[in-house]
């Protein structure tokens, strides 16, 4: 048997990348060729929205605002395994039933701790 330097198996892998990066590197170049080019000071502005920067952009931020956004990733993250238990509910059976019960229940003290530690509020 001939001694190869690529194993068979990465062959597929590394034709993959070959083609991923031609594709890139084609779409851009077309792309390039194809965009229309007309630059003017406005284009070329830091914030092209239209409105001019009225203050450092390293200002400091309140951690209260940080606090809450994870907070609602938390508790919206936690919400949405509610779905999938709802869809195959009558699958699961009441076993399924207690652990949603409890897991509700979990959220619920997690929910009632926050707000007592005052972690909702924006003052």
């Amino acid at each position: 048997m001939p001694e190869t330097t690529i194993p068979a198996n990465y062959l597929p892998i590394i034709i993959f990348l070959v083609i991923a990066f031609l594709f890139g590197t084609f779409t851009l170049f077309f792309g390039y060729l194809l965009r229309p080019s007309s630059p003017n000071t406005d284009k070329l502005a830091a914030y092209e929205c239209g409105n001019p920067p009225f203050m450092d952009s390293r200002s400091k931020v309140f951690v209260r605002y940080y606090l809450v956004a994870v907070m609602f990733v938390l508790f919206d993250l936690e919400v949405v395994f509610l779905y999938p238990w709802a869809v195959v509910y009558r699958k699961l059976g009441l076993f399924a039933l207690g652990e949603m019960l409890l897991f509700i229940l979990i959220l619920l003290f997690g929910y009632a701790y926050a707000w007592r530690k005052g972690a909702l509020e924006w003052d």
